[in-house]
C-alpha cells in the first residue's frame, strides 16, 4: 500500500479498526483474546484488509475479501455450536 501524504492518516487509521473488526467477526472472538501477541498470520490478515479497504475503496468485492479472510483465519476461529 503506498500512501504519498499525510492527507488520508484519518481514513487509513478507520480502516484499521474496521479491519480489526472485521477480523474478530470471523475469528468470533476479540483480538484481546490472544494470550501474549497476535500471531502473524492473524496480523497479516488485518494488514491485507487495510490494503484492500484503501486500494479498492470505490468498488471493494466484499464477498471475496471475506473468503480470503475465512481462509486466513480458519486455523485459529473458534467453532460455536
Amino acid at each position: 500500500m503506498r500512501v504519498e501524504s499525510n492527507d488520508e492518516d484519518a481514513l487509513i487509521e478507520s480502516f484499521i479498526l474496521a479491519a480489526e473488526d472485521l477480523v474478530e467477526g470471523i475469528l468470533r472472538f476479540p483480538l484481546s483474546s490472544f494470550e501474549e501477541t497476535i500471531p502473524e498470520l492473524v496480523k497479516h490478515a488485518i494488514y491485507f484488509t487495510v490494503s484492500r479497504l484503501y486500494e479498492e475503496r470505490n468498488e471493494l468485492d466484499t464477498e471475496k475479501l471475506n473468503d480470503v479472510l475465512k481462509e486466513l483465519l480458519f486455523p485459529y476461529r473458534e467453532v460455536i455450536w
